[in-house]
């Protein structure tokens, strides 16, 4: 049967770590949009070195589900390019970047596909369609798309909200994400560079470099609890051993991954972006040294 007659094959990508419940839950939505969407869906699911029992509830209860075993070092990076690696041996036609703490809305993988079409019907060549997500918490947009700041200061992104229609964007967030074969075969893999985050920033303006075009789907295409890299390392309550540890761990700013991304994709001025966030952190460790030595 030819491409173009056969459904489309789809393999969706997902690294998890000790998340049980939200793991299940999240292939459940999935799932009950296989035939809705119009695709042959297949998972590969790195379970990285997860201690709850994850990988073991979902081969009981996934089992056409491809668990693929981490050593729990492999991080978000590591573990979807692992993902990625296995699921390009079968070739798709589509791969789906999926977290497994964003919750699908009924129908939205096949307006995902949809909006693909759409896009490709019009000209559109190399097309990448970035799903956008809801905090429950706070009903505000918490992933999707991103725009570039100005020219002189490009590392000032901004979030786009999503419409009606699709819509432009320079880079995007891998918590949904559709990326089509000749987008793949264009740019390839996550860069090793990454151990966590950034490595889906960085990949939306590779895209970008190659030639491929990014387009936020209409509306919302699920929920997912915002959580920002920012967040993790720069609360107020954390002492400065603490802030310091998380700012250069793998879930902050890692030097060498922070300058990989600043360097690659921040203009001319990117010493600057790449110096600010230790400065500021070194800002807070001051204040609070300064606060405690002075008199009561």
């Amino acid at each position: 049967m030819s491409r173009a007659t056969r459904r489309p094959r789809l393999h969706a990508l997902l690294t998890v770590h000790d998340r049980k419940s939200e793991t299940l839950s999240c292939l459940e939505r999935l799932a009950a949009q296989h035939d809705q969407a119009g695709a042959e869906v297949r998972v590969v699911l790195v379970d990285d070195g997860s201690t709850d029992g994850t990988g073991a509830a979902v081969r009981a209860r996934f089992p056409a589900v491809q668990v693929v075993d981490g050593s729990g070092q492999l991080y978000w990076n590591g573990g979807m390019r692992r993902a990625f690696e296995i699921a390009a041996r079968e070739d798709p036609d589509y791969y789906l970047l999926l977290n497994d703490d964003t919750h699908l809305y009924p129908g939205a993988l096949g307006r995902m596909l949809q909006t693909h079409r759409e896009l490709t019907s019009t000209g559109e060549r190399r097309c990448l369609v970035v799903g956008s997500t809801l905090d429950p918490a706070t009903g505000r947009q918490s992933y999707g798309g991103w725009r570039r700041g100005p020219r002189l200061n490009p590392g000032a992104i901004r979030i786009v909200e999503p419409g009606p229609a699709a819509a432009r964007c320079d880079t995007m967030n891998g918590n949904c994400v559709l990326l089509p074969r000749d987008v793949a075969e264009r740019v390839g893999n996550l860069d090793a560079a990454f151990r966590h985050s950034k490595g889906d920033i960085d990949y939306g303006f590779r895209a970008r470099r190659a030639g491929c075009s990014l387009w936020v789907a209409p509306g919302y295409v699920g929920e997912c609890l915002a959580n920002t890299g920012t967040g993790l390392w720069a609360e107020r309550s954390l002492g400065a051993r603490e802030m310091w540890r998380r700012l250069l761990g793998p879930k902050g700013l890692a030097p060498s991954e922070w300058a990989v991304l600043t360097s690659r994709h921040f203009g001319p001025f990117w010493p600057a972006h790449f110096a600010w966030p230790y400065l500021k952190a070194g800002w807070q460790t001051l204040r609070g040294l300064l606060a405690r030595q002075a008199p009561s």
